[in-house]
């Protein structure tokens, strides 16, 4: 989801693995199937973990040592700028993030894990950057959900489940080593390790990129207390003169490439702005996104071919592809925990999940969407009121 820790489906058979005839530089972190005619060798430590993370379904798997990440300086100055808006968390832990160690103190090794999350073959994706700057005034009461959040659950707690099954093999082959697993959460700058772990390189859109599975995929992390062998890193950068994403982006969030002003961001407005208001001038911006936004990785091309994903869990719900913000703004608190709980979309809460819908629903400048906007004048929660407000006098606008 750009911010330290920004990371961000359809297929539904079993965990796959991509597989390459040859398996040469930073590409072989890209996990593959052992073919039945090729005889099993005796594996490292090294090679069984990836083999196991296949088996889990992990698309890609990397080592690296338990370094201070370049990425910390980083860090600091873009903390100093102010770019996390309310994201207080991020200052409070900005010491944990200068070493591994503030995650797992033993810590030597950091094994990076990507899980594709791509719906792109079988689901048709969001509207190009240029639609989606001159669709705010489409009649719809249809809102967009960012794609990772598509599915049945929460994927913290699916990787979080797999990284434990990964650790118990190290725990087999290793007794009495010591692990951590981190999904998102942790003061761990994933991005830098997977960029160590040769997983992929930093996009212009802050994202971790992959050559062969484009930026769809979670990452997450296993450290461990074990010396293992590091891959190589990721050295270059496959971005080229390209500037699509950053031209894209509806609110203009990036202050230059590779740097994001999280306050403008959409997916920052719509999850982690949660207790206050949208400021005025970045409402109409946000067309009808009402949970993150894709925009910045939908236009990227090396997303074009990337393949979808087989796990069944992030095969989109859908309530959520396109959501009804009219049945959303009507949810009571009983009625969204029922759609919700256990989901990335509960972390936003009632209150902020419909003020955007509301907001949404103003930017459709559908006057059919009047009769629930002025239910919504009744909310109990203020941020609510206020947003119902403001769509009203969009729709009347008209």
């Amino acid at each position: 989801m750009g911010w330290p820790g920004r990371i961000g489906t359809s297929g539904r058979r079993g965990p796959t693995c991509y597989h390459r005839p040859e398996n040469t530089g930073n590409d072989r972190v890209l996990l593959s199937r052992k073919s039945p005619s090729r005889p099993v060798a005796p594996s490292s430590l090294e090679s069984s973990l990836k083999e196991r993370a296949c088996e889990l379904g992990f698309d890609l798997c990397g080592i690296s040592a338990a370094v201070r990440p370049d990425g910390f300086d980083w860090l600091q100055r873009w903390l100093d700028q102010g770019f996390a808006g309310e994201m207080h968390y991020l200052p409070r832990r900005e010491a944990a993030y200068e070493h591994p160690s503030g995650v797992l103190p033993v810590v030597r090794s950091v094994v990076m894990l990507g899980m594709n999350y791509s719906v792109s073959s079988a689901v048709a994706r969001t509207p190009t950057s240029e639609q989606n700057r001159t669709d705010v005034g489409v009649r719809s009461t249809a809102g967009r959900v960012a794609s990772y959040a598509w599915g049945t659950g929460d994927y913290h707690d699916l990787l979080r489940e797999r990284l434990k099954s990964l650790a118990d093999l190290l725990h087999e082959q290793r007794p009495g080593c010591r692990t951590r697993v981190c999904v998102d959460t942790a003061p761990l700058l994933e991005r830098d390790f997977g960029k160590l772990a040769g997983l992929g390189w930093f996009g212009k859109n802050t994202m971790l990129i992959n050559k062969r599975i484009g930026s769809w995929f979670f990452l997450a992390a296993l450290l461990t207390d074990l010396e293992l062998q590091p891959d190589e890193p990721h050295h270059t950068s496959h971005c080229g003169t390209c500037t699509r994403c950053l031209d894209a982006c509806p609110t203009d969030a990036f202050v230059e490439p590779y740097v994001l002003d999280a306050r403008k961001c959409i997916s920052y407005l719509t999850i982690e702005l949660r207790d206050q208001p949208i400021p005025m001038e970045l409402r109409s911006p946000m067309g009808d996104w009402i949970f993150g936004c894709d925009v910045c990785q939908d236009v990227c091309p090396w997303n074009r071919k990337a393949p979808s994903s087989a796990e069944p869990a992030f095969a989109p719900r859908e309530q959520l592809h396109p959501a009804n913000l009219e049945w959303l703004l009507s949810l009571d608190k009983a009625g969204f925990e029922a759609a919700f709980a256990g989901t990335p979309m509960h972390r936003t809460g009632r209150a902020a999940l419909l003020r955007n819908a509301a907001i949404a629903l103003g930017n459709s400048r559908d006057p059919h969407a009047r009769p629930v906007l002025e239910r919504a004048l009744q909310d109990d929660e203020p941020l609510v009121r206020e947003a119902a407000e403001w769509a009203i006098e969009q729709v009347q606008a008209k």
